[in-house]
């Protein structure tokens, strides 16, 4: 009697971590083998627009699998009309695998919501639980479920720990357009979605329309922070035609300046190498600054974008002596776009549009203010901003 487990997911792309958590459970439970099920159509969420055939998530499927000689990749659930209910894949199993015990692997969110799903009753019985259990689980939410399930459907269940490597999918479909996929891919599946041109990578991005540009940024942004960018580009565009400058870059400026803030500080450090980009230590230690810094230089290499903009973005986030006039203009446009909400922001928006230069001092002190009372670190760079503007408005203070 063979120990197989199983490991569904849509697989969108398959990537190192799904076979980490593999062998993670192999080397816990003794697996025999595993088998790798992309999901046909999940019940729980619809696939993104433009996501690969079923054909295709198979075939990078079937790649992920020949890198352990015990995994395997299973098409079953290509072959069922309708939503691909876990309860009506693990009845076919059983049918094929009648001698067998079949471990059904399941990462920690799709564990803890089980009693919520299609016939979690069949699930258990046809089936061993087993749930990947991160370091920290401080609430003992995983003991918790499992005690749940064991009385509620009298569940066999296995938690197995797992160091699990820090990507998901759309994080992944997200670095495949801007940099750093390499790390978390499995080379032949990375070979497989460039030679395709799947999930937008045979695109050239390079000067595209606004309306084209727009769609792209806010595709590749968290959907909170869609607003914020879009009221970014909207307020830049208004500064640059209040002040002689170009209003189509300001908006481009606008539309990109946090086009990776999505991506986490060791993903940022990635995008780092990427372009060649040398930081300061302070940035380093400080990974929210860096998406200005990546977000230029995916501005420059992947948009194709001119100095202009790319500067600006450069900049957005602590400012510099000196600067040019698009570097204030998203500078501030960043700072008191229409969805900022704090004291005096309305009197600063006035303020920027009467005077630039005093109307950019005043924010440089607010938020310098600010990050002194919430006990944060200030950049050298936006004190040396301040400090040049004082200097050069005659000492005054906004």
């Amino acid at each position: 009697m063979a120990k197989i487990g199983i490991y569904g997911g849509t697989f969108n792309p398959p990537h190192l971590g799904h076979v980490l958590a593999a062998r993670a459970a192999k080397a816990s439970l003794g697996l025999d083998q595993v088998l790798l099920i992309p999901d046909g159509q999940p019940p729980h969420k619809e696939l993104p627009e433009g996501s690969p055939t079923p054909e295709q998530r198979l075939e990078m499927t079937r790649l992920a699998a020949k890198t352990e000689p015990w995994l395997k990749a299973c098409g079953i659930e290509f072959g069922r009309p309708g939503k691909s209910y876990t309860s009506d894949t693990l009845r076919e199993l059983k049918r094929q695998y009648p001698d067998d015990t079949l471990y059904l692997l399941m990462g920690t969110d799709m564990f803890l919501s089980l009693h919520t799903w299609h016939e979690p009753q069949v699930i258990c019985q046809h089936s061993v639980i087993v749930g990947f259990r991160r370091q920290e689980d401080p609430e003992g939410e995983m003991e918790a479920q499992k005690k749940n399930l064991e009385a509620s459907f009298g569940a066999r269940v296995e938690l197995v720990d797992n160091q699990p490597l820090e990507i998901s999918s759309t994080q992944l479909r997200r670095m495949l357009v801007l940099g750093g996929a390499a790390h978390y891919s499995i080379p032949s599946v990375l070979e497989y979605i460039r030679a395709h041109g799947l999930y937008g990578t045979g695109r050239d991005y390079r000067n595209l329309p606004m309306e084209e540009l727009r769609d792209v940024a806010t595709s590749l942004l968290k959907p909170r922070r869609i607003q914020h960018v879009l009221g970014c580009a909207k307020t830049a565009k208004a500064l640059a035609e209040r002040y002689g400058a170009d209003p189509v870059l300001a908006e481009r400026a606008g539309l990109l300046h946090d086009i990776t803030k999505a991506m986490d500080g060791p993903d940022q450090l990635l995008l780092l190498d990427e372009y060649d980009i040398i930081v300061s230590d302070f940035e380093r230690n400080h990974p929210k600054l860096l998406h200005a810094k990546t977000g230029a230089g995916v501005a420059q290499h992947l948009f194709g974008e001119c100095d202009q903009v790319v500067s600006a973005i450069y900049w957005h986030t602590t400012g510099k002596p000196d600067m040019a006039l698009m570097e204030k203009i998203v500078y501030i446009a960043d700072y008191m776009e229409p969805t900022r909400n704090f004291p005096g922001v309305e009197e600063l928006r006035k303020a920027v549009f009467a005077d630039l230069d005093r109307g950019l001092l005043r924010g440089f002190e607010m938020c310098i203010a600010e990050l002194i009372r919430e006990n944060k670190t200030v950049c050298r760079d936006s004190v040396d901003a301040r400090d040049y503007l004082r200097r050069q408005l005659g000492g005054t203070e906004a």
